[in-house]
């Protein structure tokens, strides 16, 4: 197993003074895929914002490539694709512009080199949008627009990537081509971190799971099989009768989260 990549070391977060996060632990060590599962209000977003410094931490330790968080200064490293919203938030804005403030981090005093151009044009085909490269964000589908900030994740070459919901709301043909490009990111050694609703197509790539509930870890390992009624949409997989550990822990969710 390669080096760890990220560290959560009993990490505690509130949001308005209300806990999510309580004592996470959580390893991904270098080349893994490791997605995050959960029902709503878990605290899968909140851990991965946690990692990236957007959500301050009132207890534990995170480190970043064996770096405190608080210290880590390499962002380059670390590609991050937030849950989807418009690309530009609002400012007008070509999808080549979007991509390229991705590759900002890779510049030397934010200008632009042939390597730098030629980089986003890679993402851009890597995510199937090249033909759309001088189109407004604006007039982009749901789908297309996930696929825009992936390449502006992908377009520093980060050896991290972490992924809030890439799937979330994304028409099939953008599922298939984010699958796509996702997979080629971890045949190149790309460590992953994603938070998933549901595996999908990702299922093949991924090497564990990481079941949170109530913002504690409540599965580590394989990632979970739905069947039966677990597989419907929109069942939470929050069971009443579910066993408590000796401590009175939150019920161990069974089958995938959805």
């Amino acid at each position: 197993m390669g080096e760890p990549v990220i560290s959560l070391r009993r990490v505690s977060a509130e949001l308005g003074a209300r806990p999510v996060l309580r004592g996470i632990d959580l390893t991904v060590h270098r080349g893994e895929v490791v997605a995050l599962l959960g029902a709503n209000g878990s605290g899968k977003s909140t851990t991965v914002r946690a990692v990236i410094g957007q959500v301050p931490v009132v207890s534990g330790e995170i480190e970043l490539f064996g770096t405190p968080r608080r210290a880590f200064r390499d962002w380059a490293r670390v590609g991050y694709v937030p849950q989807r919203t418009t690309a530009a938030g609002g400012v007008p804005a070509t999808v080549t512009e979007i991509v390229s403030a991705g590759r900002l981090s890779r510049t030397r005093f934010g200008v632009f080199r042939r390597a730098d151009r030629e980089a986003v044009r890679e993402a851009l085909e890597l995510v199937g949008m090249a033909d759309r490269a001088k189109d407004a964000v604006g007039a982009l589908s749901g789908g297309q627009h996930q696929r825009v900030l992936i390449a502006r994740a992908l377009v520093a070459r980060p050896e991290l990537l972490i992924m809030d919901e890439p799937m979330a709301g994304v028409d099939l043909a953008s599922q298939e081509v984010l699958a796509r490009t996702l997979k080629e990111q971890v045949a190149a050694g790309t460590t992953v971190l994603l938070v998933l609703h549901e595996l999908g197509p990702l299922e093949p790539l991924i090497d564990r799971a990481v079941v949170l509930s109530d913002g504690r870890v409540v599965h580590d390992g394989p990632p979970p099989k739905a069947v039966g009624h677990h597989a419907r949409p929109g069942h939470d997989h929050v069971h009443p009768h579910a066993p408590h550990d000796a401590a009175g822990a939150d019920p161990i969710r069974t089958g995938l989260p959805l």
